[in-house]
């Protein structure tokens, strides 16, 4: 251990001390959201820019009057404290204003990913009791195909924002910018009235089918964590840019990165999608301290052709989760980044890990009560000893990690109180206890010079959800989407890995009915691309005689994970859906090589 690392390390721990004021719950008596946060930005110092997006400029006052439009409008229409609107739309400036407008009243904002089509879609919406649909016309397709199967009223309760002037509103719906254009540009009084544990997002989670599940986010831990973000994790403060090109529809984009703009007054660029191209020309154009990202992201970049000059740039800060070991150290250093907030947390969780001391290779730790208890992988179960309690990991063992149920960590849940219940490890350690299973592996690591605090590193996923594209995966929900096929007797879903390829590619072993004859791939493509988002898709499919199961009939995925797609090892058909294809084809020895060598494309 050197001197160099210990003044480091103190260094960085003054922001512990921060991090320690920030973690604590905020008194349920004091109005909080993000309505009032921006009406404070917009009061305080509404002149300088807030938002960056296609060549336009807004600024606090500017974006805190367009969201009072947008909620003034929604109030005149009936919607209050207790209601759920949905919200469909791309990144942009409306999406951001329509938001914040919805929680101004007291209403929750459901976001839907702008991927979902068909059933998922309709569940979303169904699901939370919404009671509008705020889209913008580059989604408005996907709402279209789904209107009749939607229960609300068609040229009422839809209410369109365009996304180019040209754009048409569909006669189903209302032009809401229009709706909105003669609502008052004052702060709607009911912002002042919300309650801070109230729900201000519903954020759906494993959208992978007709069973999605909307997790709580409440206004209390929206800002807490969003405070914690931008002065911590980003470091940042007006004057500053934080660069956003991740979908905000996700937690990650949203509750960090814009939450981080929006409680420390920093401006933001905003971009539709990532694009590794445009990445440092529009950084160094804007001047951007800071961004948020994922593993993928960073992946996608380091693969892009090196220059001598990625490393002069002013990003210097960034915060996200999933960077693997593997590139961390090489990323960090080709881009010039000082530091690097990698952090682990969940839309549902109760427990997250931060990298707060700027040590490579890890999540952080946790001020937040939790365990990482003994797991067997290859049952898909928690080990637990002669009593029935929970086992603790040993240091380097790859463990579950639960968080403890508190009253002040509470495990805020979904909206479904069966999926809520099915998420809660009860008499864990001792009678009584309650913890959320966050259902990921992680395992602690050694950093050096660290004041003694444990630091972890996350290790996988486990059981029933995978992630890819970004996405989590649900591999229950997608089998059974996929059992609907007439076809098919049975499938068991499972995630896999694809070297050089961040996350896992979603895999199906299916066995066929009896009389089925042989399975038609096309017509099955067809099926699937129908019925699931691309990002749920399986990418390979093995067509067996039968499934494994245990005593109990519980699907085996252990042997399926080992063997992969191994052409060379494996004497079933697998077919795969190349990228860019939306067809399945025979996978032959030519591309089973290029996935090997991490040269497929994905």
């Amino acid at each position: 251990m050197g001197i160099g690392e210990v003044l480091r390390t103190t260094k960085e721990m003054g922001g512990l001390l921060k991090l320690i004021k920030y973690a604590n719950p905020q008194r349920n008596d004091a109005a909080n959201c993000l309505g009032t946060q921006l009406a404070r930005n917009a009061a305080e110092f509404g002149d300088e820019r807030a938002l960056i997006f296609e060549g336009r400029d807004i600024t606090w006052r500017a974006y805190n009057e367009l969201a009072n439009q947008y909620a003034n409008a929604l109030k005149a229409d009936g919607i209050g404290s207790g209601d759920t609107v949905c919200i469909m739309m791309e990144n942009r400036i409306e999406f951001l204003a329509a938001l914040i407008g919805v929680n101004k009243l007291g209403a929750t904002a459901a976001l839907i990913n702008t991927g979902l089509t068909g059933t998922p879609l309709i569940h979303c919406v169904s699901s939370v009791e919404s009671k509008k649909v705020i889209v913008g016309t580059e989604c408005q397709q996907a709402i279209a195909e789904a209107l009749q199967d939607i229960p609300l009223k068609a040229g009422e309760d839809f209410l369109v924002i365009k996304d180019k002037a040209e754009d048409s509103v569909p006669d189903w719906a209302r032009d809401f910018d229009q709706v909105a254009s003669d609502a008052s540009k004052d702060n709607p009084p009911e912002t002042e009235q919300i309650d801070p544990q109230s729900p201000g997002l519903y954020i759906f989670t494993s959208g992978t089918t007709g069973l999605p599940k909307a997790a709580i986010v409440s206004n209390r831990r929206f800002m807490g964590s969003a405070v914690a973000a931008g002065k911590i994790g980003l470091r940042c403060g007006r004057g500053d840019t934080i660069y956003l090109c991740l979908p905000l529809y996700h937690l990650t984009g949203l509750m960090l990165g814009f939450g981080g703009g929006l409680t420390s007054g920093s401006t933001m660029f905003i971009r539709r999608k990532f694009s590794a191209s445009n990445f440092l020309p529009e950084i160094r154009e804007h001047n951007c301290k800071a961004m948020v990202y994922i593993g993928e992201m960073c992946r996608y970049l380091m693969s892009s052709p090196e220059k001598p000059d990625d490393a002069d740039n002013p990003l210097k800060n960034i915060m996200g989760n999933g960077l693997r070991p593997d590139i961390w150290i090489d990323f960090k250093q080709r881009f010039g980044i000082e530091r690097i907030a990698e952090f682990y947390g969940s839309s549902e969780g109760n427990v997250a890990f931060l990298n707060l001391l700027n040590k490579d290779k890890t999540i952080g730790f946790c001020p937040a009560p939790y365990a990482v208890v003994k797991y067997d992988v290859d049952n898909d179960e928690i080990v637990r000893d002669a009593n029935g309690r929970c086992i603790k990991a040993g240091k380097g063992e790859a463990g579950l990690l639960m968080g403890k149920i508190t009253e002040k960590t509470k495990f805020e849940g979904y909206t479904s109180k069966e999926a809520t219940e099915k998420k809660i490890v009860r008499n864990a350690f001792e009678e009584g206890d309650a913890w959320f299973n966050t259902g990921d592996l992680i395992k602690r690591v050694d950093v050096g010079f660290a004041f003694g605090i444990p630091h972890f590193q996350f290790v996988d996923r486990v059981g029933d959800t995978f992630r890819w594209r970004s996405e989590n995966v649900s591999t229950n929900e997608v089998g059974e989407i996929i059992n609907q096929h007439p076809k098919i007797e049975i499938t068991n879903v499972y995630g896999v890995e694809i070297p050089g390829t961040e996350g896992r590619a979603g895999m199906a072993s299916l066995v066929l009915k009896e009389d089925a004859g042989d399975l038609d791939m096309d017509e099955f493509a067809q099926f699937v691309n129908k019925e699931l988002p691309a990002f749920a898709r399986p990418v390979f499919v093995r067509i067996q005689r039968e499934l494994q199961v245990t005593g109990t009939f519980k699907l085996l995925k252990g042997d399926l994970r080992k063997e992969v797609y191994d052409i060379d090892a494996v004497s079933d058909p697998i077919y795969v859906m190349k990228p860019g294809s939306q067809q399945y084809e025979k996978l032959d020895q030519d591309f089973y090589q290029k996935l090997k060598d991490g040269s497929a494309g994905f």
